[in-house]
């Protein structure tokens, strides 16, 4: 009996709210970076510290959330959603909170100062990778909606529509991440080496947070058609 209680302490009145809990935390996460970069920019490292670690703070609940997912998950009783799925988007929802970590951490770690031509372009590319992520979180969202209808009706419906529109996000950070290659490559001679391969890496890194947010939204698509 202790241990039902316990599973419905975690996990309420669905199987799918902790995986909601958990993409709330991870969304805090990541939106903590457009103030983190606000004070990269201006070169302020201490506000930056102060900053990273709020975002630490967040990637640490999540992880929490996430561990207690992976050891409480029920493997034997009936579930409307398959184990084997929210096991899958969870990974993928921790690994754009381990991103964000990753990209505030080595941009501290090094006090990577950033051209400043790069820095309305990458602001806009940041902002539309968080889009995504939090275009996910809609998605992740409505999942309680989508067990008590079966996967299917309007439900369904609007949930599709939101894995389109992220498409289209995803799309257009790609679009971004070349134009702001683009810009960097141009500056590649004015710059140490060292340093334009970390803004290279941190480009690739913040591209991934719309990369992951579209294969959360392709995993719920395939849920929507089993």
């Amino acid at each position: 009996m202790a241990e039902q209680n316990y599973f419905s302490k975690i996990f309420g009145d669905s199987p799918v709210t902790p995986l909601q809990n958990h993409i709330n935390k991870v969304v805090s996460c990541v939106e903590t970076l457009p103030a983190y970069f606000d004070a990269v920019f201006s070169e302020n490292w201490e506000q930056a510290s102060v900053i990273q670690d709020e975002l630490v703070n967040f990637e640490h609940e999540a992880d929490n959330i996430k561990n207690e997912i992976r050891m409480h998950l029920p493997s034997g009783l009936f579930m409307p959603v398959d184990r084997r799925d929210v096991l899958e988007v969870l990974d993928l929802q921790d690994s754009l909170a381990n991103r964000a970590k990753d990209i505030s951490g080595l941009i501290l770690g090094r006090k990577m100062a950033f051209p400043i031509e790069l820095h309305d372009t990458y602001r806009k590319f940041l902002d539309r990778c968080i889009d995504a992520t939090k275009k996910a979180q809609v998605a992740i969202n409505e999942l309680d909606e989508l067990v008590v209808t079966g996967f299917r009706g309007d439900e369904a419906t609007r949930v599709k529509a939101m894995i389109e529109e992220l498409h289209v996000i995803e799309d257009d950070t790609d679009k971004i991440q070349i134009s702001i290659r683009a810009q960097l490559y141009k500056l590649e001679a004015e710059l140490p080496p060292v340093d334009v391969m970390f803004i290279y890496e941190i480009i690739k890194w913040t591209g991934d947070l719309a990369d992951t947010a579209q294969s959360t939204g392709n995993r719920l698509q395939l849920m929507l058609a089993k």
